[in-house]
């Protein structure tokens, strides 16, 4: 009998974690379920299921202060930051500087034994530093995202305002619950508004002219 999926499917839809991009990198093939009639691949949705919950187990395994979490785009920063807050890891915002990871002379030299990166596109300094001391790399992976390096691909709409939202939501709820913080969803105190990056007019109107 299948695992029963982390959230209702509809809300799944909803949040358009399964629609992807027109590109696909060799490595991210595997992951499309098929593709619409506008060009843009769509993800198997049981597939994100399953790697979303083998990511919380893999964070879970680890200490909190050992944990750090990256964000570069403007919608992963906050329900990035929202996750790291939660399960009390690490986090960067923006671009990862050279160093941090392998030059023990810098100030800002840390040590992390995982890392866990919102987009493995944006944000290759960070995979290039975690490779280069064999750190383990979970990543959320679009359809043209490079896997190379990545320990754990979670294939997602890693650009999406509610998509990000959505999972990072669910990530923080099942590592709490994989430390046995918490024994059920109904016992998670957060709700999904808090991990969704607010959008103002600007935003709003860059965006309406881009899909003009």
């Amino acid at each position: 009998m299948s695992e029963e999926l982390l959230a209702n499917q509809n809300d799944y839809l909803e949040a358009g974690i399964h629609i992807a991009t027109k590109m696909r990198s060799p490595g991210m093939s595997k992951f499309i379920y098929k593709v619409r009639d506008d060009g843009l691949y769509l993800l198997d949705l049981k597939t994100i299921d399953s790697r979303i919950r083998a990511a919380a187990r893999m964070v879970a395994a680890y200490e909190p202060k050992d944990i750090v979490v990256t964000a570069s785009r403007i919608y992963a920063i906050v329900p990035a930051q929202r996750f790291a807050e939660i399960i009390e890891a690490n986090f960067i915002k923006g671009r990862v500087t050279p160093g941090i990871f392998t030059n023990p002379n810098r100030e800002d030299f840390m040590e992390p034994k995982l890392i866990l990166i919102s987009d493995s596109r944006n944000e290759k300094q960070a995979i290039k530093e975690a490779s280069a001391v064999n750190m383990p790399i979970i990543a959320l992976s679009d359809t043209d995202n490079s896997t190379k390096f990545i320990d754990l691909v979670v294939p997602v709409n890693n650009r999406g305002r509610r998509s990000l939202a959505f999972v990072y939501y669910l990530l923080a709820r099942e590592v709490l619950k994989a430390r046995g913080k918490i024994a059920s969803n109904e016992e998670f105190a957060h709700q999904l508004q808090e991990f969704e990056a607010k959008v103002d007019a600007q935003q709003q109107t860059a965006k309406a002219a881009q899909s003009a």
